[in-house]
């Protein structure tokens, strides 16, 4: 690749990304549904022809946001896991970031939660659909790390079966555990518990299966 190409490259990456923080805050302000490409495309200085040249559609879009919030979290969790010795607490630090995060980040969790919620489409590889789910496996991959450390120094039980599907049922359980929380908080307070207690019971309650 030639310096120019590579400029031309960095360039169009540069303008993707800008689009995406566009569409993060005016979907975040107005709502999926409520959101406008024309707006989008305003906030983000370009014209409304140039975010179709990146994106087919708003939902297309939608999921580009997803990718990035789903590659930030990686990073989370990788960090998270790092700040512990032993399997089973990395994965309880894993959980702990996750709670955290939604906890700062509620639209970035929200967007989680809408592409958790719809029926996949097609998810031939180049789709951004595609992407969200390769880079979504990845996450899951950082707790599948932790539960094979967690095996092999005795913190965790080696018959939990096959890690990524544990990992997969302990991101079910969190995500769950979080919107229950944020959306029914009162159900849970009304019979005298924290959110807090809570949420830490539940993570508790999931790790009592891994533990020798």
């Amino acid at each position: 690749m030639t310096l120019s190409q590579q400029r031309r490259q960095e360039e169009k990456e540069r303008r993707r990304e800008e689009i995406i923080d566009a569409a993060e805050r005016v979907i975040a302000a107005k709502g999926f549904e409520l959101a406008k490409m024309e707006e989008i495309a305003r906030d983000a200085r370009v014209s409304r022809a140039l975010v179709y040249t990146y994106f087919k559609d708003k939902t297309d879009l939608y999921f580009a946001i997803c990718e990035r919030v789903l590659s930030l979290l990686r990073e989370r969790f990788e960090a998270a896991a790092a700040t512990q010795a032993r399997g089973i607490d990395q994965v309880m630090a894993i959980g702990r970031s996750y709670i955290e995060f939604a906890a700062e980040s509620p639209f970035r969790f929200a967007a989680l939660a809408r592409f958790e919620g719809h029926p996949l489409a097609a998810t031939a590889p180049g789709s951004t659909e595609h992407d969200v789910l390769c880079v979504g496996r990845s996450v899951h991959e950082v707790t599948v790390k932790s539960l094979l450390a967690g095996m092999a120094d005795g913190s965790i039980r080696k018959d939990i079966g096959d890690p990524m599907l544990a990992a997969i049922t302990l991101w079910g359980l969190t995500h769950g555990v979080i919107q229950l929380a944020q959306t029914k908080a009162s159900l849970i307070t009304d019979e005298g518990f924290g959110l807090d207690q809570f949420l830490q019971y539940s993570m508790e309650f999931g790790l009592r299966s891994l533990r020798t």
